[in-house]
C-alpha cells in the first residue's frame, strides 16, 4: 500500500467514524496502523476511534505512538494530548493523567479544554484546591456571562488564595 492508498483509506475511515459507523472505522484504522506503524496521524485516528467506542485501554498505545514522533499537525497533537490525558483519567490512572495534561497545558497554554481536563485529574488525585484554583482562573478569563464579568476581579483574587479571609 502506498501513500495515496493510505490517504484514501484514512479519509474513508474518518468519514465512517464521523457518520457513526465506528466499528467499521476501527477495523480499517487498525489495519492501516498495522501497515504504517510509525505514522502519527494514523495512530491518532486509531486512538480516537477506540475512545469513541469506549475502548479506552486499547486507545492508549495508539495515543502514545501518535505522540512519540513527528507528524501530527498542531491541532491534532493538542487533541491527542487531551485524548491521552482524559483516557488515563477514565482508566483511573490519575497521576498519568495529571502528568500528561500538565505537559499539554505547558505546550498549549491557551487551550481551555486541556485546563478543564487537568482540573478534573487534579481533583481525582486529591488536589481539589489546585483544581478549583485552575477552574476559577479559567472561568474568570473565559466567561462572557455578565454576572461573572462583574465579579471577575474578585474571582481572580480569590482564585489565587481560596483560603484568604479579611
Amino acid at each position: 500500500m502506498d501513500n495515496v492508498d493510505r490517504d484514501e483509506v484514512l479519509a474513508e475511515a474518518i468519514r465512517l467514524r464521523e457518520s457513526g459507523r465506528r466499528e467499521e472505522a476501527k477495523e480499517q484504522l487498525v489495519a492501516l496502523a498495522g501497515r504504517f506503524p510509525r505514522d502519527a496521524e494514523v495512530a491518532y485516528q486509531t486512538a480516537w476511534v477506540h475512545d469513541a467506542l469506549g475502548l479506552e485501554a486499547e486507545a492508549v498505545p495508539y495515543y502514545v505512538r501518535a505522540l512519540e514522533g513527528p507528524g501530527l499537525a498542531e491541532d491534532d497533537r493538542c487533541g491527542a494530548l487531551l485524548g491521552l490525558g482524559s483516557t488515563y483519567r477514565t482508566l483511573g490512572r490519575y497521576e498519568d493523567a495529571v502528568a500528561t495534561l500538565t505537559g499539554a497545558v505547558a505546550e498549549f497554554p491557551d487551550d481551555a479544554a486541556l485546563k478543564t481536563f487537568l482540573a478534573m485529574a487534579l481533583y481525582n488525585t486529591g488536589r481539589a484546591h489546585e483544581a478549583m484554583q485552575l477552574l476559577l482562573t479559567l472561568l474568570a478569563a473565559t466567561s462572557s456571562a455578565p454576572d461573572i464579568a462583574r465579579y471577575r476581579p474578585a474571582i481572580e483574587f480569590y482564585a489565587k488564595d481560596l483560603d484568604a479571609t479579611m
